[in-house]
């Protein structure tokens, strides 16, 4: 496609065709799926085209095989408009000689499971997309690798950053859809509402064919907003909403919200990370919550730029957000999963990159200044002295990833601190 700027995801999806007969791609709508599969096509069905889409579904229902003719890759997009195109695809792989056959791209998980009769395993590989990273969108120099953490040989890496608190405001406000990216500044903001206007009147209730209230989507948005980056259960989302709504069963309604919003892709919950740990401390093992992009947060709350520079309080909420959208597309990279760590005694990591391997880094998120950094440090080393490390591997690194620091360096302690605006895959 003219004009395409490769993304992190083009290796990874070039990797598994190689491996695999077909490779699902899935993520939240905007983010650029279709966009990154039409690049390694062959040829494409587009299952939502208005113009076939009616004859698209009848001859799923009939004839799901005529479907899938045309040369490999063959991309099916929005596939799970037809869910019974899963097992049709399965049969193609096993009747295939070679890999890399079909791309399956979709921005939902399926309402109607009941026709899909088998996992896929060894026939499919599964990428997740998300919204571009700051290095992907332009916005990051890219000097420090994350993968040149966990391979460092004793080379002191440096870099200066170019970003200030305005222009971190911005781009959490902008978030990483590549649409926004290429537009002027007076227009880009205008993405994350429109994007937020379509999950409240659209999305939350077409995933699975149940209506849901408008007016009780933008209040649980706001609320997760809200507690964003914590490990909140569902019934402080419930007091947060309650006095607005006088539903019955306000439990089982917030999670049904919830769940629909986890299958589109909006929200993305970090698990926790279970080590092993020298004394006996319990870890909590709630998920933390986040939104997929920082900016769908900062529109359920109907705020821009300045009213986070007014309350870096928030606006750090908001930060760690973008920072682990941007961690989670560079593991992804390096075969790797984001996590995050907290235990009864209070000591907390906002994130831990644990690779395939065995390898991993400990990353505390700080918006800036010297003290939160200072803090930051503290709290990575205090972890790692807690790590049983004759039952499992020292770390790679400790970062403090920051938004404002004017350098990526590493401490005399051992311990880096790199903006995000110099980090890369």
């Amino acid at each position: 496609m003219k004009n395409y700027k490769p993304r992190i995801a083009d290796k990874m999806l070039e990797h598994r065709l190689k491996g695999k007969g077909a490779v699902l791609i899935q993520g939240p709508k905007w983010c650029g799926k279709t966009t990154t599969a039409e690049q390694h096509a062959r040829s494409i069905l587009y299952m939502d085209d208005p113009d076939s889409m009616r004859q698209n579904l009848e001859l799923a229902n009939i004839a799901p095989k005529r479907l899938l003719v045309g040369d490999s890759p063959r991309l099916i997009d929005e596939w799970q408009l037809a869910p019974q195109l899963w097992d049709a695809v399965r049969y193609e792989v096993d009747h295939r000689e070679g890999m890399g056959h079909f791309i399956l791209t979709g921005s939902a998980v399926p309402a109607d499971k009941s026709q899909i009769h088998h996992t896929g395993t060894g026939r499919f590989s599964w990428l997740t997309m998300r919204t571009m990273s700051l290095y992907e969108s332009g916005d990051s120099n890219g000097e420090i690798s994350l993968g040149g953490l966990f391979e460092d040989s004793g080379q002191d890496f440096f870099s200066t950053n170019m970003l200030n608190v305005d222009d971190i405001a911005w781009l959490i406000c902008r978030g990483g859809w590549p649409r926004a990216t290429a537009l002027d500044k007076d227009v880009a903001l205008d993405q994350a509402f429109d994007y937020y206007d379509g999950i409240v009147y659209s999305d939350i209730s077409r995933i699975d064919g149940v209506a849901r209230d408008v007016d009780r989507t933008r209040r649980i948005l706001r609320s997760l907003a809200r507690n964003q980056t914590a490990q909140v259960p569902i019934s402080t989302l419930c007091a947060d909403i309650e006095m607005n709504d006088g539903v019955k069963d306000i439990r089982e309604t917030v999670m049904s919200y919830i769940e629909a919003l986890k299958k589109i892709f909006v929200l993305e919950d970090s698990p926790a990370w279970n080590p092993n740990l020298r004394s006996k401390t319990a870890i909590r093992t709630s998920e933390s919550r986040y939104f997929s992009d920082p900016s769908i947060g900062v529109a359920s709350l109907g705020i821009g730029p300045n009213d986070l520079i007014s309350d870096l309080q928030t606006m750090g909420l908001f930060f760690e957000t973008l920072c682990v959208r941007d961690l989670r597309v560079y593991a992804d990279a390096l075969d790797g999963k984001v996590y995050h760590y907290r235990d009864k005694t209070g000591l907390e990591c906002d994130a831990v990159v644990h690779l395939r391997n065995g390898k991993y880094g400990l990353v505390e998120i700080k918006l800036g200044g010297d003290m939160n950094i200072e803090a930051g440090a503290k709290t990575l080393k205090t972890l790692a002295e807690k790590i049983d490390t004759d039952k499992m591997r020292v770390p790679s690194f400790l970062m403090v990833l920051t938004g404002t620091a004017k350098y990526a360096y590493r401490r005399k302690d051992g311990v880096w601190v790199v903006p995000v605006g110099c980090l890369k895959d």
